[in-house]
Formats: structure tokens, sequence, C-alpha cells
């Protein structure tokens, strides 16, 4: 019986307990795709392009397709070229043998938390004969092996093999000092104390010197080059200078902020007071070393910089941790940087808007809060609306977060583990969205040792109907901001740590403020640099009857009234489809990068496919008056295409738009368990479901969404339902 790699769990044939599946990665050497393990995650080599997909092969006469739908971003935005290794998941394997393949975010040998070879008889470690259980003690490593050990150029974490010569040569010769202090483990170097050695050549309390170290000072005669060599220690750089540092040894110190075990070293992410880094150190293939070193904790890395594929990598030589003054010294550093650099200087609203103006204050302790989690290497994560507006809101974030993230960490892919752009498909953070990133988030931090999120809700979040979601992110302690245009209930001022809303201001909610422009002057003041990205952004964010300020300063920035439109009307009809998705190279090329043909094409499905539903709408809507208030009443189930675009809220806003003439007017769209309520004045929708569930008592009826107007009651007083919300409508005018 094996054991697990990564856990040490007992396991049966195999060397990976179940929960630990997809924190590997496999090297398959099997000559059948029955034998692919559906959900692992397998190194593959990249066979060619196909106008549908990337086919991999996995092993000689084994190959996959990895289907552009399973991309997370354009087939023609990657760089990968024939030849190249590259880490895919496998998805299932069909009854002809095609193999579906998924996309992996993780694209290096380090970035798993183990390695394992696949054979058609089982699985085993890189360095073990196949068969071989892992039960046994590992072989002693030689000093060629372990002063070779590091990544290839090629992304492999695998030590390189000493040669039978080698071995030989070496078999009856004393190692040279160097040789000696590298085969001591790495997890026994210094890693309890940052106190300098006593001059008498005794250690500090604490300090556990490589092994061999002792004998060989105490039998040495001291000479002049041992009392020089306190002054040879390397100086402290900071890690923004390592790019320019590649092939030189250098020492950093910074808090941990994430270790991940891979096949090969133990990989630290080590951060200081202008950015982070990798560290990779090795004790055996696959086994952690610095066992005492967690994320948190301040360290002290002697070591020489590399590049692996672009990444910039600090190859361990010695690991210190931190305790005391020097400790605290590390950490004053981090956060005194931390407060001079996450704070902006000021904010500069968009367009001059007053009512963002007056919200200054809180649009600037949001700012500071993302800027900090940028600093501090924790993930944010932004939850909006899948609308028009909503996704504005969120790409405004995310064009201004990106670049910032890439300055911060030396990982290409960076972006992709540090910032994550939810979709919500109703304009609420309930129980089932914070669920969800619970979830996520908590898998993460013990599968990972990822710190947990910063979330930021913007355009929801602030009602009473996403308080159980808040509350449940609170229990873990997650730090969440809230940025809505519209006005706040109450009982949500004291349960998130920054809510930007208008009322808090004083400035009474400004009806005429969208959640994408004021987001968009938030993202000004996160990122000052990409300011004239976001200028066309607010006009974009506006349905109809967008403020002349923006207007203008959308023109100014080339985007006339139909460009805008155009945009406007892409970006609602891509975000209906797959919803739950950011689809973050689509959105940025249409907001940012597009000429015009791609949101010109676009915007002509979303117009066809809003006219013909609107024809049949506006052919079955039922009026009449009440109490000299003019209704449009619809059947939603009867005369709407329930699962395709446009959503139900979206047609009964173009609806209601056409046929109000600002008259006492209302739209009421009816489902199955569900309506929708449109007015021309500014009627209460939870005052009107009070109302209505005091009219209809046996219905259940209770406010599921103020920002949409959505009431929800139970399906068998369908009827009962209506006439009551009617009713509370008109008496509400």
């Amino acid at each position: 019986m094996g054991s697990c790699i990564i856990c040490g769990t007992d396991v049966g044939g195999g060397r990976v307990c179940d929960s630990h599946q997809e924190d590997v990665v496999f090297d398959f050497r099997g000559d059948s795709p029955d034998d692919l393990v559906p959900s692992r995650f397998y190194r593959g080599v990249v066979d060619g392009y196909a106008e549908f997909g990337v086919f991999v092969d996995l092993a000689p006469g084994v190959t996959g397709l990895l289907h552009r739908s399973e991309l997370d971003r354009r087939l023609d935005s990657l760089d990968w070229e024939p030849g190249d290794d590259v880490f895919v998941q496998v998805k299932g394997v069909r009854d002809n043998g095609n193999v579906d393949l998924g996309w992996s975010i993780r694209q290096a040998d380090r970035e798993f938390r183990g390695v394992l070879v696949q054979e058609s008889s089982g699985e085993h470690l890189p360095k073990e004969e196949p068969g071989d259980d892992g039960d046994d003690e590992p072989e002693e490593t030689t000093d060629v092996e372990t002063t070779d050990v590091g990544t290839t150029d090629e992304g492999s974490t695998e030590p390189e093999e000493s040669t039978d010569e080698a071995s030989a040569e070496d078999e009856n010769e004393e190692p040279a000092a160097d040789a000696v202090e590298a085969e001591a483990p790495v997890g026994d170097d210094v890693v309890e104390s940052d106190a300098d050695p006593d001059p008498s050549g005794e250690t500090m309390s604490g300090e556990v010197k490589p092994t061999g170290e002792a004998d060989a000072s105490a039998d040495a005669e001291p000479d002049a080059s041992a009392d020089a060599e306190p002054d040879a220690e390397p100086e402290r750089v900071s890690v923004e200078t390592l790019e320019d540092a590649v092939g030189e040894s250098v020492r950093i110190e910074g808090e941990v902020v994430g270790v991940r075990q891979t096949g090969g070293p133990t990989v630290f992410e080590v951060s200081d007071e202008t950015g982070a880094v990798d560290v990779a150190a090795f004790v055996d293939p696959g086994v952690r070393a610095h066992p005492g070193v967690e994320v948190g904790d301040a360290v002290r890395v002697d070591g020489e910089v590399e590049s692996h594929r672009g990444d910039v990598q600090v190859e361990s030589e010695a690991l210190v941790l931190l305790d005391g003054e020097a400790a605290e010294a590390v950490r004053r550093r981090i956060a005194e940087a931390l407060t001079d650099e996450a704070r902006p200087e000021g904010l500069q609203p968009l367009a001059g808007d007053e009512t963002v103006a007056e919200l200054a204050d809180g649009l600037l302790d949001a700012a500071e809060a993302v800027r900090r989690a940028i600093l501090e290497s924790r993930p944010i994560v932004v939850r909006h609306p899948a609308t028009a507006d909503g996704y504005v809101a969120g790409a405004a974030v995310e064009r201004a977060v990106l670049p910032l993230i890439r300055d911060e960490h030396s990982k290409s892919d960076a972006e992709y583990h540090y910032f994550t752009r939810r979709p919500l498909d109703e304009p609420v953070y309930g129980m089932d969205a914070a669920t969800n990133d619970a979830t996520r988030m908590l898998q993460d931090r013990d599968r990972h040792d990822e710190k947990l999120p910063l979330f930021l809700l913007v355009g929801t979040g602030s009602t009473t109907e996403s308080a159980d979601g808040i509350d449940l992110l609170s229990v873990y302690g997650v730090d969440a901001v809230v940025v809505d245009a519209a006005v706040a209930d109450p009982e949500t001022r004291d349960a998130v740590d920054t809510l930007v809303s208008p009322e808090l201001a004083d400035v009474g909610g400004d009806e005429t403020l969208s959640t994408g422009a004021l987001v968009a002057s938030l993202a000004s003041a996160i990122n000052g640099e990409v300011r004239a990205d976001l200028r066309h952004l607010p006009a974009v964010s506006y349905w109809a009857d967008a403020p002349e300020r923006y207007v203008d300063l959308a023109r100014d920035a080339g985007y006339d009234a139909e460009r805008v439109a155009e945009l406007r009307e892409a970006v609602a009809l891509e975000a209906y489809y797959q919803s739950y998705q950011d689809k973050r190279e689509l959105i940025a090329d249409l907001l940012f990068s597009d000429g015009g043909n791609l949101a010109a094409h676009v915007s002509e499905q979303f117009r066809e496919k809003l006219e013909t539903e609107i024809e049949t709408a506006d052919a079955n809507v039922v009026t009449e008056a009440v109490d000299g208030v003019e209704f449009a009443l619809l059947d939603t189930d009867g005369y709407t295409h329930r699962y395709d675009f446009p959503p139900t809220p979206l047609l009964l806003d173009d609806l209601h738009r056409r046929r109000a003439d600002g008259e006492p007017f209302a739209t009421v769209g009816v489902g199955t368990d569900e309506l929708y309520v449109r007015t021309t004045a500014d009627v209460s929708v939870r005052d009107v479901a009070e109302r209505a569930a005091e009219l209809a008592p046996n219905a259940d009826v209770a406010t599921a969404g103020v920002r949409e107007g959505k009431i929800e009651f139970l399906s068998g007083e369908r009827d009962a339902v209506e006439d009551a919300v009617v009713a509370a409508v008109a008496e509400a005018f």
C-alpha cells in the first residue's frame, strides 16, 4: 500500500488520495486513452491548431482536443507553439477514444503540489522505478544531484540525475566543504532565529546549523578569510530589482504570502515592500522544505535569481525564519509601504460629476482597500450583475487592477490568480453566490495556502436581500467593499467594511447616476494611468438618457452616440449568454480594443432579437386602468421566450419605455411565481410587496430584488397576486 505524496494518507494502488487528485500533475506514459483518469491534470505537448481548438499529445499515440470553448481566453491569443510543453485537464474519454481536454490555469510544475508518472501498470514518483510503492526510504541525494537541483529552462522542477560515472568517482573521495553544506537538507537551515552566530563559533539559542558545519569549523585553523566572512554577506535588495539581477546571488527579506509543494521543490511566495517573487527550496523531490515556515512568517532568503519562461524566481541557498526585532523590521517596512502606496492622493471624478465628488471619502476608502489587497498579495473577487451596467462597472475595475497585479508579481499569470470577476444572474448577493464564494476561498486557502480574498461588490450587496450572503462572508472575517449608485438599505451599513452609496454622503441619491459611472471614477482612483481608457464607460453604462456630461466625455474620447449605443447593446447581449462567466478577453475587446466591427456585429444581433420579442409581447399586452393609473399587463410565461435573449427584466424595461407617455403608468410582467413592476412614479417595490401580501395573505408574497423590481409568490396564487399587486401599485401613485 502506498501513501499520498501530498498529505501522507494511505491509499490503495496509487500515490495520491481522492481529495488531492487535482493538486498533482501527471506525466502519462501509457499507450491507451482508456488509461487516462478524468479530472486529473496532465502534462502534454502541443501538436497543432484547428479552427475549433488545440490538439495536445499526452503520450505517443494518445492525443486530446482542447476545444476553444474550454479556454479562458480567445484561441488566437494563446502563445503556444507546436512542441511546447503545456498542462491540461482530462475532462473525459469518449467511446471512440477521443479525449476531451479542459483548460489549466497552472502552466508550470511548481504551481502543482506534486508530480507523478502514470504508467499503464500504476503510478510512481519521477525518481522511482515502475512498481515501486514509495514506502522505501528515499536514496540519499548526492552532492552533485543536490547542487544541480532547480527548475529547468523548460519549466521542469525535477532534479537532474547524476551519472553512474560521477557516483563512482565521488564514492571514495572526501567531499569539499561547500559540497558537505550542499548535502544538508535545506529544511535544516537556520529557521528559528535571525540572530548572528556568536563570535566563538557557537550557535545562538534556537539556531540549527547545516549538517557538518560544526565539525568543519572545529577542525579548521582560523585564518584571515574567516574573519572577513561576515563582511562578505550580501546586502538586502528589493524584489522589484530582481528582473535586472538574473544570474546573481542576492538576499531578500519579506513575508511569506503563499506556499505550494511541487513534485520537485517547495515554492514560497515572498513579498516585500516592493513586490512578490517565488522562492524555490529543495530537499528531495516532492518533500516539503522548511516545514516550520508558513504563510505570514517573516523570512530572509539568500539565493540566485533565475528566469524561467519569463518568470523571475529565486533558487534558495538558505532560508531563515526571522523573529524578534528583525521580523518586526520587515513587517514595519511592508506596513509603511502599504500605507504610503495604498491610499490614493485624491479623487478626480470623471466629467467632474458633483454627485461622485460628494462620495469622495468612501470611494478613496474603497480604492485603498483594493490597492492594499494587491500589495498584500490577497486575491480580489469582483461581483456584479450580469447587465450592461454591471459588466461596465466590473470591466472598469478589471482595467485598473490587472496592470497593478502584473507590476506587483513576477509570475506572468498572476493576474489570473489574484483577480476574479464573477457576474451574478440577478443584482442580489444571496446565499447561493456567497456559498459558492466561501467554498472556493476555503478550498484555495486549505489546498493552495492562499490568503482569504477581498470581495468587491459593485451594483449589488447593498440591499437587505443580500444580508444573508454578506453575513456568511463575515463569519470568516472576509473584507467586503460595496459600491452601489442606488441608495443602500440602512441594514447593510454596518454589515460591510466599506460601503459607498449616495445616501450615506447625504446627497439624496442622484437618480441620474449609474453604477458604471460611479465605479469608473473609482477605477481611475485605483489606477490613474488607465483614466484615459475609462472615459467612455459612464456613457455606455446608461440604458437611456445618459447625462450630457458623460455623453460629451465619451465623444471627446472618440465614441459618438451611435458607437456608445452599439457598445451598450453588444455588452448587454454578451452579458446574457454564459452569464456566470466573466468573458474577460471578449468584454475587453468590446470595450477597449474594438475598432467598431465587433460591437456593430453583436449589437445587430441584439436589436434583431429584441425587436422580435417586443413585437410578440406588445401584441399580447392587456391594458386596464385602476384608480387613474394605466397598466400594461404581460403574461411573461405565455408570450416571451423565457430561456433565450432578451431576459425578462430587459424586455420589460424596453416595453415600458415605449409605452409610458408621462401619465401615471405601470408595466407588470407576470410569470409562474414571480413578477416585475415598472412605474413612471417613484414607487417602492417593498411597499408594494407588503401591501400585496396583505391583500393576498395565502400567496407568501415577498420582495426578491429591489433593483429590478422583482416580487416572488406561490404559483398557485398567481391570479390573486396579480390583482393584489395592481391594487397596491395604484395606491402607491
